[in-house]
């Protein structure tokens, strides 16, 4: 938790031992450099201390684990998202929440491996949610609404991202083009229209328009807004 508030605490006078050569910020930000460019699974004390031209050892002098590190990572990412301008309507508000939680997570897609119950609170994600509540305070909603407001907006957002993710990881494995060109004639042997009418047609409708088995980006869209007419219309009931 000190860690995490290290910015506004008291400086205190360092302690006797080896003088740390970098900042505690330079080894978070040299961890998110690695999960962004290789994974989570690849972030250990000994990767970044590597990274950072340090022994092992030494890293322990800033960090105390791998927990503790991936904690400011969370923490530090969340630093990142801009103020949602107060003078947009709220329903264009509310979609820049939304926006801003899934170009995060593509932005850093190790955040997904990362469990979110009940991480520490530190003054990035913290900062993130006054800002979050800042976009959703003032149009009629209830305290404990706005909250549910931003935890909807945000699972919505996160499950999106998820699938764009996904998708974008597989498509560099095989395009769909080629996927198709493997698997196609075996699942028309095995699916005929007659036995899949609605499935063979929608299949067809979609597969036309996006060229893919789904569109994330375009679900997204349509899932937003109709998350928005829900929510607005709740308030114009009142």
């Amino acid at each position: 938790m000190s860690l995490l508030w290290r910015h506004e605490l008291p400086t205190r006078q360092a302690a006797r031992g080896p003088k740390q050569t970098v900042s505690v910020d330079a080894v978070v930000a040299a961890a998110v450099a690695l999960a962004d460019r290789e994974g989570y699974e690849k972030v250990s004390i000994r990767a970044v201390a590597a990274g950072l031209g340090l022994r092992p050892m030494s890293l322990y002098t800033y960090v105390p684990s791998k927990d503790a590190l991936t904690v400011l990572m969370v923490d530090t990412v969340a630093e990142e998202d801009a103020a949602i301008p107060g003078e947009q309507p709220p329903r264009e508000r509310m979609a820049a929440l939304a926006r801003q939680v899934r170009a995060e997570l593509i932005a850093h897609p190790w955040l997904l491996e990362v469990p979110p119950w009940r991480l520490v609170l530190g003054p990035g994600r913290m900062r993130r949610y006054e800002r979050q509540l800042a976009a959703v305070d003032g149009i009629g909603l209830s305290d404990v609404a706005m909250d549910r407001v931003i935890a909807v907006l945000s699972e919505f957002a996160t499950g999106n991202a998820r699938m764009s993710v996904a998708a974008a990881r597989e498509t560099r494995r095989m395009s769909d083009a080629r996927w198709w060109e493997v698997h196609g004639p075996l699942l028309t042997e095995v699916m005929p229209p007659t036995e899949f009418p609605l499935a063979s047609r929608v299949g067809a409708a979609v597969g036309e328009l996006y060229q893919a088995p789904a569109d994330p980006d375009r679900a997204f869209d349509y899932g937003l807004a109709r998350l928005l007419d829900g929510i607005l219309g709740t308030l114009s009931a009142h």
